[in-house]
C-alpha cells in the first residue's frame, strides 16, 4: 500500500480488520467532522483500534485529500477543486503578490505557500467546506486578532468561506507584518 498514493487503497484492509464497510467509517467521520486532525486520529486509534496509517488515510480522505500524491505547483494543488475554490485561492495569493511581487509561490507539506528570501510568509489549505489561511510568524496572528472578529480563528489558521471575497488590506497587512519579522 505504501507505493499507491491513493488513500482509498487502504479501505479494503480497514474493512477487513475492523469488520465494517467504509460507509460506516465515513459516517463516523461525519459525526466528528468538527474536530481537529489530531482529535480525529485519536478517536479512531483509541475507540476503534486503528493503526496510525489507517487512521491517517481515513481522516485525510474525509478531509478531501484523496491521495498522498505530491503536487508541485499551485495549479496542480487546485486541480481537484471546483472553480469557486480555485478562484478564491488565486484571489488570496494575488492580493498579496500584487503588492509583494518578489514573493515566491511554493508547495510545502503538499500545500501552497508564499515565501520571501527563503522564509515562509503565508499558506493556504483548501478543505471541503472552507479554506484555511495561515499567516506565518511568531506574533502575526495575535497581532491581527482584533481585525479577525468575524472569522473562526484557530491556533495558527483563519477559516474563511470557499467563496470568500478576500480582505485585501488584511492580507497585505499580515504579509507586511511577517516581512517585518523576517527583517528583524
Amino acid at each position: 500500500m505504501a507505493t499507491n498514493p491513493d488513500r482509498a487503497s487502504y479501505f479494503p484492509a480497514i474493512e477487513k480488520k475492523h469488520g465494517q464497510p467504509m460507509s460506516y467509517w465515513f459516517d463516523q467521520m461525519e459525526q466528528i467532522s468538527d474536530r481537529t486532525y489530531p482529535e480525529q486520529i485519536a478517536f479512531l486509534r483509541e475507540n476503534h483500534g486503528f493503526s496510525q496509517a489507517h487512521a491517517n488515510a481515513l481522516v485525510l480522505y474525509s478531509r478531501g485529500s484523496t491521495s498522498a500524491h505530491r503536487v508541485h505547483t499551485l495549479d496542480e494543488y487546485l486541480e481537484p477543486f471546483d472553480e469557486t475554490k480555485r478562484a478564491t485561492v488565486h484571489a488570496i495569493f494575488d492580493a498579496i503578490t500584487s503588492t509583494y511581487p518578489r514573493m515566491e509561490t511554493v508547495i510545502a507539506w503538499n500545500q501552497p505557500m508564499l515565501k520571501f528570501e527563503g522564509q515562509y510568509v503565508f499558506g493556504v489549505s483548501v478543505l471541503t467546506n472552507h479554506i484555511l489561511i495561515a499567516p506565518w510568524g511568531k506574533d502575526v496572528l495575535e497581532q491581527f486578532r482584533p481585525r479577525l472578529a468575524g472569522y473562526k480563528v484557530n491556533k495558527k489558521t483563519i477559516q474563511v468561506p470557499v467563496d470568500w471575497q478576500p480582505d485585501t488590506a488584511l492580507l497585505r497587512d499580515m504579509a507586511a507584518a511577517r516581512l517585518a519579522e523576517i527583517a528583524d
